[in-house]
Protein backbone atom coordinates (compact mmCIF):
# COMPACT_ATOMS: atom_id res chain seq x y z
CA UNK A 1 0.00 0.00 0.00
CA UNK A 2 1.35 3.41 -0.92
CA UNK A 3 -0.02 6.77 0.21
CA UNK A 4 -3.55 7.41 1.43
CA UNK A 5 -6.27 5.79 -0.67
CA UNK A 6 -9.79 7.18 -0.35
CA UNK A 7 -12.90 5.08 -0.88
CA UNK A 8 -16.54 6.06 -0.41
CA UNK A 9 -19.20 3.68 0.90
CA UNK A 10 -22.93 4.32 0.69
CA UNK A 11 -24.52 2.18 3.38
CA UNK A 12 -28.31 1.95 3.28
CA UNK A 13 -30.38 0.63 6.15
CA UNK A 14 -34.13 0.25 6.51
CA UNK A 15 -34.49 3.69 8.14
CA UNK A 16 -31.40 5.71 7.14
CA UNK A 17 -28.47 5.94 4.79
CA UNK A 18 -24.92 7.25 5.08
CA UNK A 19 -21.94 8.18 2.99
CA UNK A 20 -18.81 7.04 4.81
CA UNK A 21 -15.31 7.91 3.68
CA UNK A 22 -12.63 5.29 4.26
CA UNK A 23 -8.99 6.39 4.29
CA UNK A 24 -6.64 3.43 3.79
CA UNK A 25 -3.01 4.02 4.72
CA UNK A 26 -0.22 1.63 5.72
CA UNK A 27 -2.54 -1.23 6.50
CA UNK A 28 -5.02 0.76 8.55
CA UNK A 29 -8.45 2.18 7.77
CA UNK A 30 -9.90 5.42 9.15
CA UNK A 31 -13.60 6.30 8.83
CA UNK A 32 -15.39 9.63 8.43
CA UNK A 33 -19.13 10.01 8.00
CA UNK A 34 -19.62 12.84 5.50
CA UNK A 35 -23.36 12.60 4.82
CA UNK A 36 -26.37 11.09 6.60
CA UNK A 37 -30.02 11.03 5.54
CA UNK A 38 -33.29 9.35 6.44
CA UNK A 39 -34.78 6.49 4.45
CA UNK A 40 -38.52 6.71 4.86
CA UNK A 41 -40.88 4.27 3.15
CA UNK A 42 -43.84 5.94 1.48
CA UNK A 43 -47.40 4.61 1.70
CA UNK A 44 -49.64 5.36 -1.30
CA UNK A 45 -53.12 3.88 -1.59
CA UNK A 46 -52.34 1.06 0.80
CA UNK A 47 -49.00 0.07 -0.75
CA UNK A 48 -45.46 0.68 0.55
CA UNK A 49 -42.66 1.96 -1.69
CA UNK A 50 -39.04 3.09 -1.40
CA UNK A 51 -38.49 6.76 -2.25
CA UNK A 52 -35.87 5.73 -4.77
CA UNK A 53 -35.34 9.05 -6.54
CA UNK A 54 -34.82 10.95 -3.29
CA UNK A 55 -32.36 8.30 -2.14
CA UNK A 56 -30.41 8.73 -5.37
CA UNK A 57 -30.50 12.50 -4.81
CA UNK A 58 -28.89 11.86 -1.41
CA UNK A 59 -26.19 9.72 -3.03
CA UNK A 60 -25.34 12.66 -5.26
CA UNK A 61 -25.30 14.98 -2.23
CA UNK A 62 -22.74 12.66 -0.64
CA UNK A 63 -20.60 12.81 -3.78
CA UNK A 64 -20.86 16.61 -3.86
CA UNK A 65 -19.80 16.83 -0.22
CA UNK A 66 -16.79 14.66 -0.99
CA UNK A 67 -15.81 16.86 -3.94
CA UNK A 68 -16.18 20.00 -1.83
CA UNK A 69 -14.24 18.54 1.10
CA UNK A 70 -10.83 18.61 -0.60
CA UNK A 71 -10.11 15.05 0.45
CA UNK A 72 -8.02 14.31 -2.60
CA UNK A 73 -8.53 11.72 -5.34
CA UNK A 74 -11.36 9.23 -4.86
CA UNK A 75 -10.37 5.66 -5.72
CA UNK A 76 -13.79 4.05 -5.70
CA UNK A 77 -17.47 4.08 -4.78
CA UNK A 78 -19.51 1.14 -3.44
CA UNK A 79 -23.15 0.75 -2.43
CA UNK A 80 -24.66 -1.76 -0.01
CA UNK A 81 -28.29 -2.05 1.06
CA UNK A 82 -30.96 -4.51 2.13
CA UNK A 83 -31.85 -7.58 0.09
CA UNK A 84 -34.73 -8.80 -2.10
CA UNK A 85 -36.19 -5.47 -3.37
CA UNK A 86 -35.71 -4.33 -6.96
CA UNK A 87 -36.54 -1.90 -9.74
CA UNK A 88 -37.51 -2.75 -13.32
CA UNK A 89 -35.80 -1.03 -16.25
CA UNK A 90 -37.67 -0.50 -19.53
CA UNK A 91 -36.45 -0.82 -23.13
CA UNK A 92 -35.41 2.83 -23.22
CA UNK A 93 -33.44 2.63 -19.99
CA UNK A 94 -36.08 4.23 -17.77
CA UNK A 95 -37.24 3.00 -14.36
CA UNK A 96 -40.70 1.43 -14.70
CA UNK A 97 -42.48 2.49 -11.53
CA UNK A 98 -41.23 3.01 -8.00
CA UNK A 99 -39.72 -0.07 -6.25
CA UNK A 100 -41.94 -1.68 -3.66
CA UNK A 101 -40.98 -2.08 0.00
CA UNK A 102 -40.44 -5.67 1.15
CA UNK A 103 -43.16 -5.24 3.82
CA UNK A 104 -45.81 -4.41 1.22
CA UNK A 105 -48.89 -6.59 1.49
CA UNK A 106 -48.89 -7.63 -2.19
CA UNK A 107 -46.95 -10.75 -1.22
CA UNK A 108 -49.74 -11.99 1.05
CA UNK A 109 -50.52 -15.58 0.06
CA UNK A 110 -47.67 -15.82 -2.45
CA UNK A 111 -45.63 -18.33 -0.46
CA UNK A 112 -48.64 -20.62 -0.57
CA UNK A 113 -49.07 -19.96 -4.28
CA UNK A 114 -45.41 -20.82 -4.95
CA UNK A 115 -45.87 -23.99 -2.92
CA UNK A 116 -48.76 -25.03 -5.19
CA UNK A 117 -46.78 -24.32 -8.36
CA UNK A 118 -43.53 -25.99 -7.37
CA UNK A 119 -43.40 -27.07 -3.73
CA UNK A 120 -41.58 -25.39 -0.83
CA UNK A 121 -38.95 -28.09 -0.54
CA UNK A 122 -38.11 -28.06 -4.27
CA UNK A 123 -37.74 -24.28 -4.16
CA UNK A 124 -35.39 -24.58 -1.18
CA UNK A 125 -33.34 -27.32 -2.87
CA UNK A 126 -33.04 -25.16 -5.98
CA UNK A 127 -32.03 -21.99 -4.12
CA UNK A 128 -30.67 -22.84 -0.65
CA UNK A 129 -32.66 -19.87 0.67
CA UNK A 130 -35.13 -20.07 3.54
CA UNK A 131 -38.75 -19.23 2.85
CA UNK A 132 -39.74 -15.67 3.74
CA UNK A 133 -42.84 -13.83 2.59
CA UNK A 134 -40.77 -10.89 1.32
CA UNK A 135 -38.38 -12.86 -0.92
CA UNK A 136 -38.05 -11.60 -4.49
CA UNK A 137 -39.60 -14.79 -5.82
CA UNK A 138 -42.84 -13.95 -3.99
CA UNK A 139 -42.76 -10.32 -5.11
CA UNK A 140 -42.45 -11.37 -8.75
CA UNK A 141 -45.18 -13.96 -8.38
CA UNK A 142 -47.45 -11.21 -7.03
CA UNK A 143 -46.71 -9.07 -10.10
CA UNK A 144 -47.57 -12.00 -12.38
CA UNK A 145 -50.85 -12.58 -10.57
CA UNK A 146 -51.67 -8.87 -10.87
CA UNK A 147 -50.78 -8.85 -14.60
CA UNK A 148 -48.27 -6.07 -13.94
CA UNK A 149 -47.61 -3.88 -17.02
CA UNK A 150 -44.18 -3.00 -15.62
CA UNK A 151 -43.17 -6.65 -15.61
CA UNK A 152 -44.55 -7.12 -19.15
CA UNK A 153 -42.36 -4.34 -20.57
CA UNK A 154 -39.28 -4.77 -18.36
CA UNK A 155 -35.91 -5.34 -19.99
CA UNK A 156 -33.85 -5.64 -16.78
CA UNK A 157 -34.48 -6.40 -13.12
CA UNK A 158 -31.99 -4.63 -10.86
CA UNK A 159 -31.79 -5.01 -7.10
CA UNK A 160 -31.61 -1.77 -5.11
CA UNK A 161 -27.78 -1.49 -4.91
CA UNK A 162 -27.47 -2.55 -8.56
CA UNK A 163 -30.13 0.01 -9.49
CA UNK A 164 -28.17 2.83 -7.88
CA UNK A 165 -24.99 1.61 -9.60
CA UNK A 166 -26.93 1.79 -12.87
CA UNK A 167 -28.04 5.35 -12.16
CA UNK A 168 -24.41 6.29 -11.52
CA UNK A 169 -22.75 4.46 -14.42
CA UNK A 170 -25.37 3.47 -16.98
CA UNK A 171 -24.13 -0.15 -16.69
CA UNK A 172 -26.32 -3.10 -15.65
CA UNK A 173 -25.29 -6.12 -13.63
CA UNK A 174 -26.34 -8.18 -10.62
CA UNK A 175 -24.06 -8.61 -7.64
CA UNK A 176 -23.75 -12.22 -6.40
CA UNK A 177 -24.54 -11.72 -2.67
CA UNK A 178 -27.59 -9.61 -3.41
CA UNK A 179 -28.77 -12.02 -6.10
CA UNK A 180 -28.81 -14.96 -3.70
CA UNK A 181 -31.32 -13.19 -1.40
CA UNK A 182 -33.90 -13.44 -4.19
CA UNK A 183 -34.46 -17.22 -3.82
CA UNK A 184 -33.88 -17.40 -7.57
CA UNK A 185 -30.21 -18.42 -7.79
CA UNK A 186 -29.18 -22.06 -8.04
CA UNK A 187 -26.56 -22.74 -5.33
CA UNK A 188 -24.63 -25.22 -7.47
CA UNK A 189 -24.48 -23.39 -10.80
CA UNK A 190 -24.40 -19.96 -9.04
CA UNK A 191 -26.65 -18.52 -11.70
CA UNK A 192 -30.37 -18.01 -12.14
CA UNK A 193 -32.44 -21.13 -11.52
CA UNK A 194 -34.17 -21.97 -14.76
CA UNK A 195 -36.29 -24.52 -12.89
CA UNK A 196 -37.74 -21.98 -10.45
CA UNK A 197 -38.26 -19.37 -13.16
CA UNK A 198 -40.00 -21.87 -15.45
CA UNK A 199 -42.25 -23.38 -12.79
CA UNK A 200 -43.37 -20.00 -11.48
CA UNK A 201 -43.70 -18.35 -14.88
CA UNK A 202 -41.07 -15.65 -14.23
CA UNK A 203 -39.49 -14.26 -17.43
CA UNK A 204 -35.81 -15.31 -17.70
CA UNK A 205 -34.80 -12.45 -19.95
CA UNK A 206 -35.04 -9.71 -17.31
CA UNK A 207 -32.10 -11.06 -15.30
CA UNK A 208 -28.60 -9.74 -15.96
CA UNK A 209 -25.23 -11.44 -15.56
CA UNK A 210 -24.23 -12.24 -11.97
CA UNK A 211 -20.98 -10.56 -10.86
CA UNK A 212 -18.89 -11.32 -7.79
CA UNK A 213 -18.02 -8.70 -5.15
CA UNK A 214 -15.16 -6.53 -6.33
CA UNK A 215 -16.30 -6.37 -9.96
CA UNK A 216 -15.84 -2.99 -11.63
CA UNK A 217 -19.38 -2.01 -12.51
CA UNK A 218 -18.40 1.12 -14.44
CA UNK A 219 -17.39 4.75 -13.97
CA UNK A 220 -19.42 7.82 -13.13
CA UNK A 221 -21.43 9.06 -16.09
CA UNK A 222 -20.32 12.42 -17.57
CA UNK A 223 -23.56 14.01 -16.34
CA UNK A 224 -22.88 12.80 -12.78
CA UNK A 225 -19.30 14.02 -13.00
CA UNK A 226 -20.48 17.46 -14.02
CA UNK A 227 -23.15 17.63 -11.32
CA UNK A 228 -20.95 16.44 -8.46
CA UNK A 229 -17.58 17.90 -9.39
CA UNK A 230 -15.90 14.50 -9.45
CA UNK A 231 -14.06 12.77 -12.27
CA UNK A 232 -14.58 9.34 -13.84
CA UNK A 233 -14.47 7.54 -10.48
CA UNK A 234 -14.78 3.73 -10.56
CA UNK A 235 -17.99 2.26 -9.12
CA UNK A 236 -17.54 -1.24 -7.74
CA UNK A 237 -20.09 -3.94 -7.08
CA UNK A 238 -19.22 -4.73 -3.46
CA UNK A 239 -20.85 -7.37 -1.25
CA UNK A 240 -23.94 -5.29 -1.76
CA UNK A 241 -26.28 -7.12 0.63
CA UNK A 242 -25.41 -5.40 3.90
CA UNK A 243 -25.19 -8.62 5.94
CA UNK A 244 -22.48 -9.96 3.69
CA UNK A 245 -20.49 -6.73 3.75
CA UNK A 246 -20.61 -6.96 7.54
CA UNK A 247 -19.45 -10.59 7.58
CA UNK A 248 -16.49 -9.71 5.35
CA UNK A 249 -15.35 -7.24 8.03
CA UNK A 250 -15.23 -9.80 10.85
CA UNK A 251 -11.65 -9.63 12.23
CA UNK A 252 -11.33 -13.40 12.62
CA UNK A 253 -8.64 -16.01 12.04
CA UNK A 254 -8.91 -19.76 11.56
CA UNK A 255 -12.20 -21.51 10.93
CA UNK A 256 -13.74 -22.25 14.36
CA UNK A 257 -15.74 -19.02 14.61
CA UNK A 258 -19.20 -17.74 13.85
CA UNK A 259 -20.35 -14.18 13.33
CA UNK A 260 -23.36 -12.25 14.52
CA UNK A 261 -24.40 -9.13 12.64
CA UNK A 262 -26.37 -7.44 15.39
CA UNK A 263 -28.95 -4.75 14.79
CA UNK A 264 -32.71 -4.63 14.37
CA UNK A 265 -32.23 -8.10 12.95
CA UNK A 266 -29.62 -10.56 14.19
CA UNK A 267 -27.98 -12.68 11.51
CA UNK A 268 -25.87 -15.43 12.99
CA UNK A 269 -23.83 -17.64 10.71
CA UNK A 270 -20.60 -19.13 9.46
CA UNK A 271 -18.72 -19.05 6.18
CA UNK A 272 -18.80 -22.21 4.08
CA UNK A 273 -17.13 -23.08 0.78
CA UNK A 274 -20.34 -24.54 -0.61
CA UNK A 275 -23.98 -23.96 0.33
CA UNK A 276 -25.43 -26.50 2.73
CA UNK A 277 -28.75 -27.74 1.38
CA UNK A 278 -30.12 -30.73 3.25
CA UNK A 279 -33.00 -31.88 5.46
CA UNK A 280 -31.59 -30.31 8.62
CA UNK A 281 -30.98 -26.92 7.00
CA UNK A 282 -34.50 -26.96 5.61
CA UNK A 283 -36.19 -28.09 8.82
CA UNK A 284 -34.27 -25.60 10.97
CA UNK A 285 -34.94 -22.79 8.45
CA UNK A 286 -31.32 -21.77 7.84
CA UNK A 287 -30.38 -19.91 4.68
CA UNK A 288 -27.38 -19.77 2.31
CA UNK A 289 -26.35 -16.32 1.07
CA UNK A 290 -23.45 -15.45 -1.18
CA UNK A 291 -20.31 -14.08 0.48
CA UNK A 292 -17.03 -12.45 -0.55
CA UNK A 293 -14.62 -14.68 -2.45
CA UNK A 294 -17.38 -16.82 -3.97
CA UNK A 295 -18.10 -18.44 -0.61
CA UNK A 296 -21.44 -18.67 1.16
CA UNK A 297 -22.75 -17.58 4.53
CA UNK A 298 -24.89 -20.21 6.24
CA UNK A 299 -27.21 -18.03 8.33
CA UNK A 300 -29.99 -18.02 10.86
CA UNK A 301 -32.19 -14.92 10.74
CA UNK A 302 -33.27 -13.88 14.27
CA UNK A 303 -35.60 -11.05 15.30
CA UNK A 304 -32.71 -9.29 17.08
CA UNK A 305 -32.93 -5.91 18.79
CA UNK A 306 -36.33 -5.27 17.23
CA UNK A 307 -38.14 -6.29 20.43
CA UNK A 308 -36.02 -3.96 22.59
CA UNK A 309 -36.45 -1.09 20.12
CA UNK A 310 -40.21 -1.49 20.09
CA UNK A 311 -40.46 -1.70 23.89
CA UNK A 312 -38.62 1.61 24.02
CA UNK A 313 -40.91 3.10 21.33
CA UNK A 314 -44.04 1.85 23.13
CA UNK A 315 -43.05 3.42 26.41
CA UNK A 316 -42.10 6.67 24.69
CA UNK A 317 -45.56 6.83 23.10
CA UNK A 318 -46.97 6.50 26.62
CA UNK A 319 -44.88 9.46 27.80
CA UNK A 320 -41.96 7.53 29.35
CA UNK A 321 -38.68 8.15 27.55
CA UNK A 322 -35.64 5.95 28.12
CA UNK A 323 -32.21 5.78 26.54
CA UNK A 324 -30.92 2.34 25.56
CA UNK A 325 -28.43 2.65 28.43
CA UNK A 326 -31.28 3.23 30.88
CA UNK A 327 -33.09 0.15 29.51
CA UNK A 328 -29.99 -1.93 30.26
CA UNK A 329 -29.89 -0.64 33.85
CA UNK A 330 -33.55 -1.57 34.32
CA UNK A 331 -32.84 -5.08 33.04
CA UNK A 332 -29.75 -5.44 35.25
CA UNK A 333 -31.86 -4.66 38.33
CA UNK A 334 -34.39 -7.44 37.62
CA UNK A 335 -34.27 -11.04 38.82
CA UNK A 336 -32.74 -13.38 36.22
CA UNK A 337 -34.39 -16.34 34.50
CA UNK A 338 -37.99 -15.69 35.57
CA UNK A 339 -39.49 -16.22 32.09
CA UNK A 340 -38.49 -16.71 28.45
CA UNK A 341 -39.86 -15.99 24.98
CA UNK A 342 -39.04 -17.15 21.47
CA UNK A 343 -37.92 -13.88 19.83
CA UNK A 344 -38.96 -15.24 16.42
CA UNK A 345 -42.54 -16.02 17.39
CA UNK A 346 -44.99 -14.29 14.97
CA UNK A 347 -46.52 -12.60 18.02
CA UNK A 348 -43.54 -10.22 18.07
CA UNK A 349 -43.66 -9.12 14.43
CA UNK A 350 -46.12 -6.18 14.88
CA UNK A 351 -44.49 -3.01 16.21
CA UNK A 352 -47.00 -2.04 18.93
CA UNK A 353 -47.73 -3.18 22.49
CA UNK A 354 -44.54 -5.23 22.67
CA UNK A 355 -44.64 -5.39 26.49
CA UNK A 356 -48.18 -6.77 26.42
CA UNK A 357 -47.16 -9.30 23.78
CA UNK A 358 -44.30 -10.54 25.96
CA UNK A 359 -46.69 -10.89 28.89
CA UNK A 360 -49.19 -12.67 26.65
CA UNK A 361 -46.53 -15.14 25.46
CA UNK A 362 -45.48 -15.94 29.03
CA UNK A 363 -49.09 -16.43 30.11
CA UNK A 364 -49.74 -18.66 27.07
CA UNK A 365 -46.77 -20.87 27.96
CA UNK A 366 -47.70 -21.10 31.66
CA UNK A 367 -44.74 -19.12 32.92
CA UNK A 368 -44.47 -16.50 35.61
CA UNK A 369 -45.59 -13.33 33.84
CA UNK A 370 -43.11 -10.42 34.00
CA UNK A 371 -44.76 -7.26 35.27
CA UNK A 372 -42.19 -4.48 35.68
CA UNK A 373 -40.25 -2.87 32.85
CA UNK A 374 -37.04 -4.38 34.21
CA UNK A 375 -38.55 -7.88 34.29
CA UNK A 376 -39.89 -7.54 30.73
CA UNK A 377 -36.54 -6.29 29.44
CA UNK A 378 -34.63 -8.99 31.30
CA UNK A 379 -36.88 -11.62 29.73
CA UNK A 380 -36.25 -10.21 26.23
CA UNK A 381 -32.46 -9.89 26.61
CA UNK A 382 -31.97 -13.33 28.17
CA UNK A 383 -34.20 -14.96 25.57
CA UNK A 384 -32.21 -13.38 22.77
CA UNK A 385 -28.93 -14.67 24.26
CA UNK A 386 -30.42 -18.16 24.58
CA UNK A 387 -31.70 -17.99 20.99
CA UNK A 388 -28.11 -17.30 19.90
CA UNK A 389 -27.01 -20.49 21.68
CA UNK A 390 -29.71 -22.45 19.88
CA UNK A 391 -28.62 -21.00 16.53
CA UNK A 392 -24.96 -21.88 17.13
CA UNK A 393 -25.85 -25.43 18.14
CA UNK A 394 -27.89 -25.70 14.94
CA UNK A 395 -24.88 -24.59 12.88
CA UNK A 396 -22.69 -27.18 14.58
CA UNK A 397 -25.26 -29.91 13.97
CA UNK A 398 -25.65 -29.00 10.30
CA UNK A 399 -21.93 -28.70 9.51
CA UNK A 400 -20.25 -30.97 12.06
CA UNK A 401 -17.97 -28.03 12.81
CA UNK A 402 -17.06 -26.91 16.34
CA UNK A 403 -17.52 -23.19 17.03
CA UNK A 404 -15.48 -21.76 19.91
CA UNK A 405 -15.69 -17.99 19.23
CA UNK A 406 -18.58 -15.70 18.32
CA UNK A 407 -17.69 -12.39 16.65
CA UNK A 408 -20.36 -9.71 17.05
CA UNK A 409 -20.34 -6.74 14.65
CA UNK A 410 -22.80 -3.90 14.12
CA UNK A 411 -24.60 -1.52 16.45
CA UNK A 412 -25.78 -4.27 18.81
CA UNK A 413 -22.21 -5.06 19.82
CA UNK A 414 -22.19 -1.87 21.94
CA UNK A 415 -24.50 -3.51 24.52
CA UNK A 416 -22.05 -4.88 27.09
CA UNK A 417 -24.74 -6.59 29.16
CA UNK A 418 -26.09 -8.54 26.18
CA UNK A 419 -22.55 -9.38 25.07
CA UNK A 420 -21.82 -10.95 28.47
CA UNK A 421 -25.17 -12.74 28.48
CA UNK A 422 -24.33 -14.14 25.05
CA UNK A 423 -20.93 -15.39 26.22
CA UNK A 424 -22.58 -16.97 29.27
CA UNK A 425 -25.46 -18.51 27.34
CA UNK A 426 -23.35 -19.96 24.51
CA UNK A 427 -20.42 -20.88 26.80
CA UNK A 428 -18.15 -19.44 24.15
CA UNK A 429 -15.74 -16.55 23.90
CA UNK A 430 -17.40 -13.45 22.46
CA UNK A 431 -15.37 -10.84 20.55
CA UNK A 432 -17.13 -7.56 19.73
CA UNK A 433 -16.45 -4.96 17.05
CA UNK A 434 -16.26 -3.22 14.74
CA UNK A 435 -19.51 -1.29 15.14
CA UNK A 436 -19.38 -0.07 11.52
CA UNK A 437 -18.87 -3.54 10.08
CA UNK A 438 -21.09 -3.08 7.01
CA UNK A 439 -19.45 0.13 5.81
CA UNK A 440 -15.98 -1.28 6.55
CA UNK A 441 -16.67 -4.41 4.50
CA UNK A 442 -17.94 -2.24 1.65
CA UNK A 443 -14.83 -0.01 1.70
CA UNK A 444 -12.27 -2.80 1.95
CA UNK A 445 -13.84 -4.90 -0.81
CA UNK A 446 -13.33 -1.83 -3.00
CA UNK A 447 -9.71 -1.67 -1.89
CA UNK A 448 -9.30 -5.37 -2.67
CA UNK A 449 -10.78 -4.80 -6.13
CA UNK A 450 -8.35 -1.92 -6.68
CA UNK A 451 -5.39 -4.13 -5.78
CA UNK A 452 -4.56 -2.43 -2.48
CA UNK A 453 -5.54 -5.52 -0.48
CA UNK A 454 -4.58 -9.03 -1.61
CA UNK A 455 -7.44 -11.20 -0.32
CA UNK A 456 -10.09 -11.65 2.39
CA UNK A 457 -7.46 -12.71 4.93
CA UNK A 458 -5.52 -9.46 4.46
CA UNK A 459 -8.81 -7.56 4.53
CA UNK A 460 -9.58 -8.99 7.95
CA UNK A 461 -6.07 -8.21 9.14
CA UNK A 462 -6.66 -4.55 8.22
CA UNK A 463 -9.90 -4.58 10.24
CA UNK A 464 -8.13 -6.12 13.25
CA UNK A 465 -5.35 -3.51 13.06
CA UNK A 466 -7.72 -0.58 12.63
CA UNK A 467 -10.53 -1.06 15.13
CA UNK A 468 -10.48 -2.10 18.78
CA UNK A 469 -12.48 -5.04 20.07
CA UNK A 470 -13.55 -6.33 23.44
CA UNK A 471 -13.50 -9.91 24.66
CA UNK A 472 -16.12 -11.50 26.91
CA UNK A 473 -15.42 -14.84 28.56
CA UNK A 474 -18.28 -17.13 29.61
CA UNK A 475 -19.37 -17.20 33.24
CA UNK A 476 -22.08 -18.87 35.35
CA UNK A 477 -22.24 -21.97 33.14
CA UNK A 478 -24.44 -24.04 35.45
CA UNK A 479 -27.09 -21.32 35.82
CA UNK A 480 -27.24 -20.65 32.08
CA UNK A 481 -27.37 -24.36 31.19
CA UNK A 482 -30.37 -24.70 33.51
CA UNK A 483 -31.98 -21.62 31.94
CA UNK A 484 -31.44 -23.05 28.46
CA UNK A 485 -33.32 -26.22 29.33
CA UNK A 486 -36.21 -24.11 30.65
CA UNK A 487 -36.06 -21.90 27.53
CA UNK A 488 -36.32 -24.89 25.18
CA UNK A 489 -39.41 -26.21 26.98
CA UNK A 490 -41.40 -23.01 26.36
CA UNK A 491 -40.10 -22.16 22.87
CA UNK A 492 -39.96 -25.41 20.92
Amino acid sequence: MSGVKNYLAFDFGASSGRAILGKLHEGKLELEEIHRFSNDPVEINGHYYWDTFRLFYEIKQGLIKYAQGNYGPLEGIGIDAWGVDFGLIGPSGELLGVPYHYRDSRTDGMMEEADKLMGRRRIFDESGISHEFFNTVNQLLAMIKQDSPALKYAKHLLFIPDLFDYFLTGEVGTEFCEATTSQLVNPVTRTWSDEILKNLGIPRGIFTDIQYPGTLRGRLLPSIQQETGLGAVPVYAVASHDTNSASAAVPAKGDSWAFLSSGTWSLLGIEVDKPVVNDTTYNYNYTNEGAVGGRYNLLKNIMGMWIIQQLRADWERRGEKYSFGELVKLAEGAQPFKAFINPDDPLFVPPVDMDKRIMQYCERTNQQVPKTKGEILRCAYESLALKYRQAIEGLEEITGKKIDTLHIVGGGCQNAMLNQMTANSTNRRVVTGPVEGTAIGNLLVQAMAAGEIKDIQELRSVVAASFPNEIYQPEEKEAWDKAYEAYKKVTI
